[in-house]
């Protein structure tokens, strides 16, 4: 047998996805992950013939090139995400779970293809995720009380809060840390009681919060509002959950938070008002790093000289 990669996200559902399945699956893997925008994972991994790669809520558009590459290299790879897909073709050594549905999250395809064995931590990933519907609905089928279903809400929205920032040394825990903290748990509220970077991540998400009191949009139309933000590590980190924020509040809205990175571009976080026939990925796929899903869908560096096409072209789509 050959070198286990398992590829994911850093964010909520990358590491719940990745949890679930190593419960279920335990062996010695090589982790590779990163921050919330890091997706072209697939490029790290330097597979030869009979390794196998687990690739968890990552688009496999973002990683086209290095996923045929890895199969070329005759690694067999199984693939679960629910981005974008525009480009899948089908391979004998590829396994592809995928689906885009509004109220589904890679988690949540794991906990199906494990016949919801560990489900309650794709609950965990549904609030990460900011599926709040689903969550709660999960939640309730799971009889869980009131307080429990509040502290997943809380756990999934601090590891989300987590993975963003535009490097590794902007979050408060790596990704591959929090993981393998979080791996030692079977329960959630185990997890929850135990562990000391909860209460980090509590006062850090606080503080951050705390920041957004004077944060005010740029631009608002009837049905659309725009956010920018500073180039501060605080900003980076909680532009996705301003972002969720918003949509929670003004649900018939589209929002973008714009948030300025160390090179003078921008990292932007789109959400849209009505997904299936205005989807926020078919927006940010008009730019040459953007992606994601038809709720929650991102671009990765936008260039400073293209702020007013972005905005003339947001406006005009929502």
């Amino acid at each position: 047998m050959g070198v286990v990669y398992d590829v994911f996200n850093g964010d909520a559902d990358g590491i719940c996805a990745l949890h679930q399945l190593r419960l279920a699956h335990p062996c010695n893997s090589v982790l590779i992950t990163g921050v919330k925008r890091d997706v072209q994972l697939l490029q790290r991994v330097h597979s030869v013939r009979g390794d196998q790669i687990t690739v968890l809520d990552i688009s496999l558009d973002s990683n086209f090139s290095a996923l045929k590459q890895q199969l070329a290299n005759g690694a067999l790879v199984s693939y679960f995400d629910h981005h974008t897909a525009d480009k899948i073709f089908l391979h004998s050594a590829l396994t592809f779970h995928w689906d885009d549905a509004v109220d589904v999250c890679t988690s949540i395809l794991v906990s199906r293809f494990l016949q919801d064995k560990y489900e309650i931590w794709a609950n965990v990933a549904a609030f990460g995720d900011c599926l709040m519907k689903t969550g709660y609905l999960m939640a309730a089928r799971a009889g869980l009380s009131n307080g429990q279903t509040q502290q997943l809400l809380e756990l999934g929205t601090l590891l989300n809060y987590n993975a963003y920032g535009e490097q590794i040394e902007d979050v408060n825990v790596a990704p591959a840390e929090l993981y393998q903290d979080l791996h030692q748990y079977k329960d959630p509220f185990d997890f929850i009681a135990s562990s000391s970077n909860i209460s980090l991540l509590r006062t850090s998400y606080a503080a951050d919060m705390a920041m957004l009191d004077d944060i005010r949009p740029i631009c608002e139309q009837r049905q659309a509002v725009i956010y920018i933000l500073p180039c501060q590590p605080w900003a980076r980190r909680i532009s996705g959950l301003l972002a969720n924020k918003l949509k929670d509040q003004a649900s018939n809205k589209s929002f973008a938070v714009l948030t300025q990175k160390t090179d003078g571009c921008y990292v932007v976080s789109v959400r849209a008002a009505d997904p299936k026939n205005k989807p926020a990925s078919g927006f940010c796929n008009l730019f040459q790093s953007g992606g994601g899903r038809q709720a929650a869908a991102g671009i990765n560096s936008l260039p400073a000289e293209e702020l007013a096409q972005f905005s003339k072209k947001f406006f005009a789509y929502f």
